[in-house]
């Protein structure tokens, strides 16, 4: 084929190569300003014309357009976002800035929360965040590992674990089976026998 910036028939193993769905000779592929060849190395197509990302930036960009009109900035950094965008929530983001709050683990490609004052969190620091707390051991009720319900249990207006939902007395486990179920008595969690013995 012929070189798509001198004209010339492009011969030879090795003399040409191929860009914008167009044909090149090596010595004819370069930057548009500063004429460095990007054979191998990353560029920026402008109707149908190249340029080297130190040119697109500093020359093409500045001088043509305003950065601000041309390229998103990311909404963590606030720097121009050059390559691949990551959109959530509305807002742009480099891949590498989309983190947790808390942990600061990378979210790309990662399911992620959002809390009500709009930050991003994993979806598991959310729940050591927000999920209720057990009145029994005042850690989190949260989805056990590989599941995504959480299971709780409510009581005199207050959250436990399952495996937290405990006579207090005897501390027998307490659930839904005959005599094994809560008989509150003055605000304590008991089982049929313990409440008995108390009265």
């Amino acid at each position: 084929g012929r070189c798509a910036r001198c004209g010339e028939n492009v011969v030879g193993e090795g003399t040409g190569c191929t860009a914008m769905d167009q044909v090149f000779h090596v010595e004819c592929f370069t930057c548009m300003i500063c004429n460095n060849k990007l054979r191998g190395q990353p560029f920026y197509a402008v109707e149908k014309k190249a340029y080297c990302e130190a040119c697109y930036i500093c020359s093409y960009l500045l001088c043509v357009f305003s950065l601000q009109n041309t390229l998103e900035q990311c909404s963590v950094c606030a720097k121009p976002i050059m390559e691949r965008i990551l959109r959530a929530t509305g807002k742009a983001y480099h891949p590498h800035c989309f983190t947790c709050v808390m942990c600061h683990r990378s979210l790309d490609g990662i399911p992620f929360t959002v809390d009500a004052g709009g930050n991003i969190h994993c979806i598991e620091d959310f729940h050591k965040k927000f999920a209720p707390r057990c009145s029994v051991c005042k850690e989190p009720i949260m989805p056990a590992p590989g599941q995504e319900e959480t299971v709780r249990i409510v009581a005199l207006d207050r959250d436990f674990h399952v495996q937290c939902y405990r006579c207090e007395d005897c501390g027998g486990l307490l659930s839904e089976g005959d005599n094994q179920g809560c008989y509150p008595l003055d605000g304590h969690i008991l089982c049929k026998t313990c409440n008995s013995a108390r009265i």
